[in-house]
Formats: C-alpha cells, sequence, structure tokens
C-alpha cells in the first residue's frame, strides 16, 4: 500500500506543478480509494460508526487537493490563493501591554516570532505558553482566534507565537510528518525551542512553568516538541492535532489525517513521553481524524502509569456543544492528562474566535481550559 501511494502522490505532485490537477486528483483517488472508478458506494447507515475513515470513492476534487494540502504536499499551493488570503489581523493591544515581533536565528535556521506580555505582567517571573499556529496561518491569526492574548490578560503570563515559514513549507504548515524535523537539536523542533529560550532570555519567565500548545499541524508539532524536549516545556495543549512520530512522509501523513495509522514506518518513530498533556478535538473533524487525539493519550499515558490516581468522565454542555472528558489525576488531584471530544466540532479550535481562521465560536474554551491545565499544577505544588 505504502509504495503504491508514494508513486501515487509522486506522479500527482508532477501533474499539479503541470497545472494538471484534475488529473492529479483522479492519480490519488485511484490510490487511496480502490474501485473509484466504480458507481458511488451507497451512503452509510445512520448507526455507522463515528470514527470510521473518511475517505469515501469519487472525493470531490477540492476536497482532495485541500486534505493534501493540510498534509503539506509541496507544489499544491502553487498559484494558490489560499497562501496569498492568510489572515493578517489588526491585534488590539491595551494600553500597558506589548505584542512585539522578534526574530530567532540557530543552526537549523531562522524563524520570526511574536511576544505578546500583559499590562499585568509586574516584576516577578511569569509563565510562557508557545503557541504553534496550524496551516495557512499566522501569528496574528492564530492569537486572533485562539483568543489567548485575551487570557494573558487575565492572568498575567506571556505568550509567544513562532511563524512557520512559506519557504519551509509553502502552506505554512509545520513540518511534523518529516523526520528530519521530528527529532532533538535538528530542523524545527530545534528552532521552536530556540524561539522558547530566547523568550526566556529576554523577559522573566518562570522556567518550570513553560508550555507548547498548537492547532493541526501546530498540535502535532507541539506533540513533537512535547516528546523531544520534555525537560523544557512542562505541559502540552494538542488542538485537532497528531501524535509525534504519527507520519514518515506525506503518504504515511495523508493515512495518518485520515485515521489509518497503517504504515510500520510510522509506529517505529512514535515514542512515549511524560509531559502533562491536554487534548481537543471535534468529533465532527473531517481534516484529522478523531482517533488521532487516542493516539497521543495512549502515548502519553504509557509513561506515566505509575504517577496515575484516579480516573474520572464526565459529559457536559459548554459554548452550545456538547462534550466528553476524560481526566486523570496525580495523588495530589492534580490532571495529568484530559480528553477533551467536542460533539459537532470540526476542524477548528472550541471556543474561539471566528474572526479568526479555523475558529469555531461554539463549544468548551479551549484556551481556557488549556491555560487551568496548565497552570494548576503549579497552584497546587
Amino acid at each position: 500500500m505504502k509504495n503504491i501511494l508514494t508513486s501515487a502522490l509522486n506522479r500527482a505532485t508532477r501533474l499539479t506543478r503541470e497545472q494538471n490537477l484534475t488529473e492529479a486528483t483522479r492519480v490519488l483517488m485511484r490510490a487511496l480509494t480502490p474501485g473509484a472508478d466504480a458507481p458511488p458506494a451507497p451512503e452509510p447507515a445512520a448507526h455507522t460508526e463515528p470514527h470510521a475513515p473518511t475517505f469515501r470513492l469519487r472525493r470531490p476534487l477540492g476536497e482532495t487537493v485541500e486534505l493534501l494540502r493540510h498534509a503539506g504536499l509541496p507544489g499544491l499551493d502553487q498559484n494558490s490563493a489560499l497562501v496569498a488570503l492568510r489572515k493578517t489581523p489588526q491585534i488590539d493591544v491595551p494600553t500597558g501591554a506589548v505584542y512585539v515581533s522578534r526574530s530567532y536565528v540557530g543552526p537549523a535556521g531562522a524563524r520570526d516570532y511574536k511576544v505578546y506580555a500583559p499590562k499585568s505582567l509586574g516584576d516577578g517571573k511569569r509563565p510562557l505558553i508557545v503557541m504553534l499556529h496550524g496551516c495557512a496561518q499566522n501569528p496574528d491569526d492564530f492569537a486572533l482566534g485562539s483568543r489567548m492574548n485575551e487570557l494573558a490578560e487575565e492572568h498575567g503570563f506571556l505568550v509567544a507565537y513562532p511563524a512557520q515559514s512559506t519557504q519551509a513549507n509553502q502552506m505554512g504548515c509545520w513540518n511534523w510528518f518529516n523526520p528530519a524535523d521530528q527529532t532533538r537539536e535538528k530542523g524545527e523542533p530545534s528552532l521552536i525551542a530556540g524561539v522558547t529560550r530566547a523568550v526566556m532570555a529576554e523577559w522573566r519567565v518562570d522556567e518550570a512553568r513553560v508550555y507548547v500548545a498548537g492547532l493541526s499541524a501546530g498540535g502535532a508539532m507541539a506533540a513533537t516538541m512535547a516528546a523531544t524536549y520534555s525537560e523544557l516545556y512542562a505541559g502540552v495543549g494538542i488542538h485537532s492535532g497528531l501524535a509525534h512520530g504519527s507520519a514518515s512522509d506525506v503518504a504515511s501523513a495523508v493515512a495518518a489525517m485520515s485515521g489509518k495509522l497503517e504504515f510500520g514506518a510510522a509506529r517505529a518513530l512514535m515514542s512515549e513521553y511524560g509531559v502533562r498533556t491536554i487534548v481537543f478535538h471535534g468529533e465532527a473533524d473531517q481534516k484529522v481524524h478523531p482517533t488521532n487525539a487516542e493516539t497521543i493519550i495512549a502515548r502519553a499515558r504509557l509513561d506515566l502509569a505509575e504517577a496515575l490516581a484516579r480516573e474520572t468522565r464526565e459529559s457536559g454542555s459548554a459554548g452550545g456543544r456538547s462534550y466528553s472528558r476524560i481526566l486523570i489525576a496525580d495523588s495530589r488531584g492534580v490532571p495529568q492528562l484530559e480528553h477533551w471530544t467536542v460533539e459537532g466540532l470540526g476542524h477548528a479550535w472550541s471556543g474561539g474566535n471566528p474572526a479568526g481562521s479555523f475558529a469555531d465560536r461554539q463549544g468548551p474554551h479551549a484556551s481556557r481550559e488549556m491555560v487551568r491545565f496548565f497552570l494548576l499544577d503549579a497552584a497546587r505544588g
């Protein structure tokens, strides 16, 4: 299967660069869904399991291209309006707060980033949350959509927003599926860690309260940061993302996003880690299959098993959406793992500001819950 899909992706890439998207899509549909030239399959019955694979026969052209764009397939955004339309909104900065641009240069390259320091920062050391945006986003867009700056004002922490370069990935995706960007002191993990340390050096940051969170490709890269720099980050928040090492190339990235972790090479890269982890995922996510959230929790749980005291499950509603939450706490009652599943939520930040991209106003306030999860450890330490 891997050889067939890899061959198809190579051919589709060549056809895309030749501006033949129709034929490129046909090639991909044949590889992803054997029998795609057959009559469409009947619609599934109402009782079909919600986590069934999302690939269908006769996948529309736009849907197929968009899926592959979000996997970071090189060449798919040539002459595309998506990158050109990446939002750079105006960020409101209260009097006394600052929102500044910086650049980090390291052995693996350079990345721009922004830092938000609230007016309530004070003189003491403060927590830091590093936020990794998704594909076709930028720091300002993500700051607006996630509402994280608002919470920084409320709780007095710093926020850093590293920016992926479109030269590194034409869709602005973090290269979470590339083995060269999944290793400590190499590639993009070293750059994000470098940005984190640069912020810590410039501002008064509490080294024991540094966290990383992200959406989609940024969520997958946040998982990689937790796995490769566990001494740097005290917690990780992953929204609509994937586990570290879920993919080793574009072919396995497409499979992982669809909920089909069937490649041995991808499984071999996955590793356990001991960083406190909170995961949000929409039950109706059609871009990154919800089973990826379960995989993230499973990989984290293995390393934390001895410290766990109890597991609780609850369901409720917030922001107009129902949700279920699994919480695993230590003997002090501090949550070590949380898994939020939001009913009806697609590929978007739950409880976000829809003025930003990939943000849904409805549902639990993911940013608030992540901040509560992160800071609760220090409050009970």
